[in-house]
């Protein structure tokens, strides 16, 4: 029997909720896991329910077999009827690739990415969008984009500068050559680099240890973070005061001054 569309989207995203982390997993190693359209479309729309859901207080991207994701599969994009006219390949950007980022940024959840191994382009902005980027010993990264005679897309010119400078940025783009998971922890692409059998592992622990914290203090950290270095210094000030504001009226923060002051360990609900 032939599976629908969503059946088909369903079995190549996995997804499964565990100790109130979410699982999106990337499950189509034959093709690298490489993104199709609908496929893209389900990751954007588990991001928006995990920051819904106050069940979940953390979220884990990663990916079965060699490859983490080798991009984006256009020949999944949906077709058109008529000629490509000037604009279209922007919006397809905006509305494609530039969203899949942008939702993993705006996610309200801490986001891990857990590299299982080769991130090339789209794949490779996914990983860098993440708050948290653990790798695997084979993982590699690559700024494919200049091999094919593009212009680095998916957000990658925004944030490689800021994650490593614009220097280093400049040669992984001008270059596009591979670059392994130990330079890449090195030069602070990721966070921290792991043998390929204790991957899962790893990011069970770090996301588990997330999702029992200060769920909304996380956040506004993230969101204090991520605007930081676009903002001056009064602006990013006002920022972190207005959002200490929002976070005292939390549970957690509460509990947390609670605890320090009773000298016990903090129960966080995410609340």
């Amino acid at each position: 029997m032939t599976s629908s569309p969503e059946e088909s989207t369903e079995s190549l995203i996995l997804h499964s909720t565990d100790n109130a982390v979410s699982w999106i997993t990337l499950n189509r190693p034959e093709a690298m896991n490489a993104v199709t359209w609908d496929q893209r479309e389900r990751i954007i729309a588990l991001l928006a329910a995990a920051s819904a859901d106050p069940g979940v207080r953390a979220v884990v991207i990663t990916a079965t077999g060699k490859g983490f994701c080798a991009g984006a599969d256009l020949r999944g994009t949906p077709p058109t009827a008529r000629e490509r006219i000037p604009g279209d390949v922007a919006r397809t950007i905006r509305l494609g690739a530039q969203r899949l980022i942008g939702a993993v940024l705006d996610c309200e959840k801490p986001v891990i990415a857990a590299v299982n191994g080769t991130a090339a382009g789209i794949g490779a902005h996914l990983a860098f969008a993440c708050d948290l980027v653990l790798a695997a010993e084979p993982a590699r990264f690559i700024e494919v984009f200049v091999r094919r005679g593009l212009v680095p897309d998916g957000g990658g010119a925004y944030l490689l500068p800021r994650l490593i400078g614009p220097q280093r940025a400049k040669e992984l783009m001008f270059f596009g050559d591979a670059l392994p998971a130990a330079e890449a922890e090195r030069i602070g692409l990721v966070n921290r680099v792991v043998p390929a059998e204790e991957l899962e592992k790893t990011a069970r622990e770090w996301a588990e240890r997330l999702a029992a914290g200060p769920t909304r203090a996380l956040a506004l950290t993230k969101q204090l973070v991520n605007v930081s270095l676009d903002a001056d210094r009064a602006s990013a000030f006002a920022a972190e005061a207005a959002a200490q504001e929002i976070n005292m009226t939390t549970h957690d923060a509460n509990e947390g001054v609670a605890s320090f002051v009773e000298r016990r360990t903090p129960q966080y609900r995410g609340l």
